[in-house]
């Protein structure tokens, strides 16, 4: 007897051919669709100006849509086929503005419990829940403290108990980390997931920052002219992107000029490369090699006689950033490049070193960059 197969997750939010434009012919966002599941943290990752914050007030319903239909649990929540528009506070969506949006002249009680007085909480429950929330973002303790009162870190742990009080299905964080220092964004960067996982809600997220796309999401939409260019899971993404755009946008990458022999690719210098790939151009047709640059290995010395994917490099500049040095390192045909080296190593600026390009992480593009052969 057959197993029974595991219900694919329904989607808690729905975006169908959605486009929002503007006077002058302005494109905010163009035609796009895309399904936010059940208990998934999905990210719209890209540039300023691509469109990913005007999504996400369609969403809320800040923004009406000029084409398409949003759906939310099922039921549409902004259409013009039907000329359905649910206003902002009917849809029980939380969400955490860029600016956190804490009423000064308010305390943490208060500003956690006015999503719960608008909609007619009073007593004991709207005390225990308010409590509650509080002491699920870390808050404990603090509930009486003016919000004038509050560093970054506590506003933004008010703005999310605040979002999150009144049990919506879905949560929309709008570049939640962005007025926080770097070490403060990576602590509630962990606390949020943390959080999300352990509360099992639904998050549609909105950055321009990679590393924090790539470290919070379940899928990644990157969008750029406000078109969704690719949507997958971070590592799909980051390792096999779709497109230049992508490939370029999500994390650093090395392009390395090269040419077709038929079986393999031949950079400027002669090196053959061996790229994870199902095809290669004509023979005699320019290509690039993209690369991470934590795919490329680093030894000291030239490299030796016919070692596979190996070129010679010279070390013109050496930055220490902690965990690893980054170097600038010349090619043999004037080029420079930016490759990690491990912090245990003897390094120097002038040394010759080798660079080895990890096969299986190497991929092969057309000379215009626009497309990864499958």
């Amino acid at each position: 007897m057959e197993a029974a197969s595991t219900p694919a997750a329904q989607p808690v939010l729905r975006l169908q051919n959605v486009s929002k434009s503007y006077g002058g012919g302005v494109m905010a966002v163009n035609n796009i669709s895309l399904d936010v599941v059940e208990g998934e943290v999905l990210t719209l990752l890209g540039p300023s100006g691509c469109g990913k914050t005007t999504t996400l007030r369609m969403v809320i319903g800040l923004e009406r849509v000029t084409a398409g239909d949003i759906l939310y649990e099922g039921r549409p929540v902004d259409s013009v086929s039907t000329g359905v528009h649910v206003p902002t506070h009917k849809r029980n969506m939380g969400m955490v503005f860029q600016s956190y949006a804490i009423w000064p002249h308010m305390t943490v009680f208060e500003n956690v419990a006015y999503p719960l007085r608008v909609r007619g909480v009073k007593g004991a429950t709207l005390r225990d829940e308010v409590m509650q929330v509080i002491d699920v973002v870390g808050l404990t303790g603090f509930a009486e403290r003016p919000a004038t009162m509050l560093s970054g870190g506590q506003q933004q742990r008010v703005a999310l108990a605040r979002s999150l009080v009144f049990h919506p299905k879905l949560l929309l964080l709008d570049e939640p980390f962005s007025n926080l220092d770097a070490k403060l964004r990576e602590q509630m960067r962990s606390e949020v997931k943390v959080l999300q996982r352990r509360l099992g809600i639904t998050v549609l997220f909105v950055t321009h920052d990679q590393l924090e796309a790539l470290s919070l999401s379940d899928r990644i939409a990157v969008m750029h002219q406000g078109r969704v260019e690719q949507i997958g899971p971070p590592d799909e993404l980051y390792l096999r992107p779709g497109s230049a755009i992508v490939r370029d946008f999500v994390g650093r990458t090395i392009m390395l000029p090269a040419t077709s022999n038929g079986q393999a690719a031949a950079l400027k210098d002669g090196t053959p490369i061996t790229c994870e790939t199902g095809m290669l151009p004509p023979a005699g047709a320019a290509c690039a090699v993209a690369i991470r640059p934590e795919h490329v290995a680093v030894t000291d010395g030239p490299p030796a006689a016919g070692a596979p994917n190996a070129l010679a490099g010279r070390v013109v500049a050496l930055l220490f950033i902690g965990d690893r040095y980054e170097a600038q390192v010349a090619l043999p045909w004037g080029e420079e490049i930016m490759v990690y080296l491990p912090v245990d190593g003897k390094w120097h600026e002038g040394q010759h070193v080798t660079l080895t390009l990890l096969s299986s992480f190497a991929r092969l593009w057309d000379s215009a960059a626009t497309a990864v052969p499958v």
